[in-house]
């Protein structure tokens, strides 16, 4: 299991990590990627803790979707089962089994002080943490991508489950932008990954 751990987060954060899963008793998968989620914790039929990471996530963002969901396991372990998914004792647990990640041998200085901001009161996802998570995703392999916030007003851009929309306002902290097909209007976050389309390839 180290060994395997070894390919997808940091080095200095193997041994930890391990001994967490360890301790846990946690079954880990490595999957392909979901659109939908990062990562997810299920206790199975038989009482065995799961969970599953997507195998597609640069290390550091590995690192914090595994301990998110290990946080999960620990609270509903800790506090018990009818607790808010990502409630308060979620969110202390979260911070207490991750503080000790936040250290330079682990996460590239320019992360750490954006990781203790956004630890001090987690969130159900880093990606709501347009900051964070736009840092995160200079690390990605594939980063070759455009994001909400950079393209024109009145761009066009097609998202992952090929619907096609056009950028036309900003709303407090989202945009505001119009499904081609349909005529509605949706708010998107600013790092919201899309892929821009130009009029003349786009047949629409």
């Amino acid at each position: 299991m180290s060994e395997t751990l070894a390919k997808y987060i940091p080095e200095h954060a193997v041994k930890p990590v391990f001994d967490l899963i360890v301790a846990n008793q946690v079954h880990l998968k490595i999957v392909n990627e979901r659109q939908t989620r990062h990562g997810d914790y299920r206790r199975g039929p038989s009482g065995k803790h799961e969970i599953t990471v997507n195998a597609s996530l640069n290390k550091y963002r590995f690192l914090i979707t595994l301990i998110h969901e290990i946080a999960h396991l620990v609270a509903f372990e800790r506090f018990g089962r009818n607790i808010k998914p990502h409630g308060n004792e979620w969110k202390f647990t979260f911070q207490r089994l991750m503080v000790p990640f936040i250290r330079p041998e682990i996460f590239p200085g320019p992360i750490l002080p954006l990781l203790a901001r956004h630890f001090k009161n987690p969130s159900a996802s880093s990606d709501t943490d347009t900051t964070l998570s736009l840092a995160l995703k200079q690390y990605d392999k594939d980063n070759d991508k455009n994001y909400v916030f950079e393209i024109p007003y009145g761009s066009i851009f097609r998202i992952k489950n090929g619907k096609v929309f056009k950028k036309i306002a900003v709303r407090t902290k989202r945009f505001e932008c119009l499904e081609i097909s349909s005529g509605k209007t949706y708010l998107f976050n600013p790092n919201a990954e899309v892929e821009l389309i130009t009029l003349k390839n786009s047949n629409i």
